[in-house]
């Protein structure tokens, strides 16, 4: 007997992280509709599961547009939250925070069953959490309510350790479906993430062999993550740093000659900058420069690779699919796998929500 799909609309979308986790939690989702204003995001969207689906533009103009779908049983998302992450300097009145608002006019509008809202942990902590707390009391959303928790994608066998909140809200007519209970209490390492990939790199530059057309311009790919186990080209000094640098070694193991003067004065900080990867442990999060070195703990674990992790190794990191696709430069690829959501911790939270249909 062919089951109802359950459909789900992706709002602040990226290339699809939380979409193929809950794909990869029950072949009754049903993506129906997608928005993300990040063009090759959006292409990558589209390369990955379907034309048609993605809304490339700001979900201010989706809003506008009329073309917002009906009978949606889900609503998923993270918006922006560069403002109050915990990396950096926090602004609680950066307009990126405000995004949020056009998420919850979205659950107005459509009327879900369920939502799924995934930040960064600060957000738990922030105004804007107030406010949404506030319309689910007695404003636009009154006919809805919610509960959150911080969540970590290694419980749920990601190799990386990544900490969100993730609210789950739920019309009251209905039950609160629950929080997924972690499934993996010893933790995937980087070390069992990383068997069987080759320590050498398959080239610098993205394979010229294909492009696709785009809302009107024309990006490179679409590419597997197994294309892009590519490099970059390193100066000799920082090629010399990383030869420094010993298994679980960081920026305090490279010689004062090596150093740039800022870091010959400033003894204390951050460990993980120039660190290698723990080979024995999940990964650190995974963000969007993890190709480069100075960012963070993001060397290959391996003290004989004089090299950061590449672009396929910080995908299966986050847990992606080799059937994944990925579209635009290096650099906008990166972006996409950054700012995704672990994979495993998507299909974790699909998996509870499907038990309620």
């Amino acid at each position: 007997m062919k089951q109802t799909p359950i459909r789900v609309l992706d709002l602040f979308a990226g290339a699809g992280g939380l979409t193929a986790g809950f794909h990869e939690a029950s072949t009754r989702f049903k993506s129906v509709a997608a928005v993300e204003m990040d063009l090759a995001a959006a292409a990558s969207y589209e390369a990955t599961f379907g034309p048609g689906i993605v809304y490339a533009g700001a979900i201010q103009d989706w809003l506008k547009s009329g073309a917002l779908p009906s009978d949606i049983d889900i609503i998923v998302g993270g918006p922006p939250c560069q403002g109050f992450s915990t990396l950096g300097k926090q602004d609680a009145e950066d307009e990126r925070n405000s995004l949020w608002k056009h998420y919850a006019e979205t659950i107005r509008h459509l009327t879900p069953k369920y939502f799924v809202v995934e930040n960064v942990a600060a957000f738990a902590n922030s105004p804007q959490f107030e406010e949404f707390v506030s319309l689910t009391e007695d404003g636009a959303l009154k006919d809805y309510a919610f509960k959150h928790q911080i969540l970590n994608s290694a419980d749920f066998g990601a190799p990386q350790a990544r900490r969100r909140a993730v609210l789950i809200g739920y019309r009251r007519d209905l039950q609160f479906p629950g929080f997924p209970t972690a499934t993996h209490k010893v933790h995937l390492t980087v070390g069992e993430a990383f068997a069987g990939v080759p320590t050498d790199v398959e080239g610098i530059d993205l394979p010229t062999d294909r492009s696709v057309e785009f809302q009107g311009k024309t990006y490179a790919g679409p590419f597997t993550s197994r294309e892009l186990h590519l490099g970059r080209r390193y100066t000799q000094l920082s090629l010399d740093r990383f030869e420094t640098i010993p298994k679980d070694g960081n920026r305090f193991n490279i010689p004062d000659k090596l150093l740039p003067r800022c870091w010959r004065e400033h003894t204390t900080g951050s460990a993980d900058v120039m660190g290698r990867l723990h080979v024995d442990k999940p990964s650190v999060t995974i963000r969007t420069e993890f190709f480069k070195p100075e960012k963070g703990r993001y060397l290959h674990p391996d003290p004989k690779v004089m090299r950061a992790i590449t672009h396929y190794e910080a995908a299966l990191l986050q847990g992606f699919p080799l059937t994944h696709k990925f579209v635009g430069s290096k650099t906008a690829i990166a972006k996409q796998i950054g700012n995704a959501v672990p994979i495993p911790l998507g299909k974790a939270i699909g998996a509870q929500l499907a038990q309620q249909f």
